[in-house]
């Protein structure tokens, strides 16, 4: 087992147990703010209309999974295994497009295929569709980017190709924009991020 992975298991057991210091959710910016909906993305479009098992789902029960140490193991082995076996490719070079969303069963794809592989993976594990939901953020070159968010009782979690440790969403550099409604795989909600954090560090 790798030391980044033992290190993220011995995080998320003080995450779980609720000994990492300043865990509330106000002091951590645990949850994000939802303002309404907004348009989906060209690139999920595209992927509902080829495959509409992935965005015909609704959610009647939306509230946070319990993050047991369980679960917690479950994210961390979902997370390192995808990243370590998907080789990171753009659709430019793949598809010959900018964006084509679609699960990377080539053992290549980019970072919105790693999101459905890994969600694919934790709902196949027993978790809720609601809890597991797309998400576009602005990195700080100012560029696009994916990521998995999983929404749990001790605050909605990141799981990115571009980090190995899972973090809370307030813990990342990114500028949150947009992710699935939590009641409707094909249906987009804004985020406001207004983190003090980010003032100056996303070019916009």
């Amino acid at each position: 087992m790798s030391f980044v992975r033992v290190s993220s298991i011995i995080a998320g057991l003080a995450l779980v147990l609720g000994l990492v210091a300043g865990a509330s959710a106000q002091e951590h910016a645990a949850f994000m703010r939802i303002t309404g909906k907004t348009s989906q993305p060209v690139g999920h479009h595209e992927l509902c209309s080829r495959m509409p098992e992935e965005c015909n789902e609704t959610t009647r029960n939306s509230d946070p999974v319990q993050l047991t140490v369980k679960r917690w193991n479950e994210l961390i082995a979902v997370n390192d295994n995808v990243n370590t076996a998907i080789e990171p490719v753009t659709d430019e070079e793949l598809y010959g497009r900018q964006e084509y969303w679609t699960y990377p069963e080539d053992g290549k794809g980019d970072c919105e295929d790693f999101v459905l592989l890994k969600r694919r993976e934790l709902i196949q594990s027993g978790w809720p569709a609601g809890a597991l939901l797309i998400t576009v953020v602005r990195q700080t070159n100012g560029e696009g980017h994916a990521v998995l968010t999983v929404r749990t009782d001790r605050g909605e979690l990141v799981l990115d190709n571009l980090e190995p440790k899972i973090k809370l969403w307030g813990e990342t550099e990114y500028q949150f924009l947009k992710r699935q409604s939590d009641r409707n795989r094909g249906r987009w909600v804004s985020i406001e991020d207004d983190r003090p954090t980010l003032v100056g560090s996303i070019r916009r």
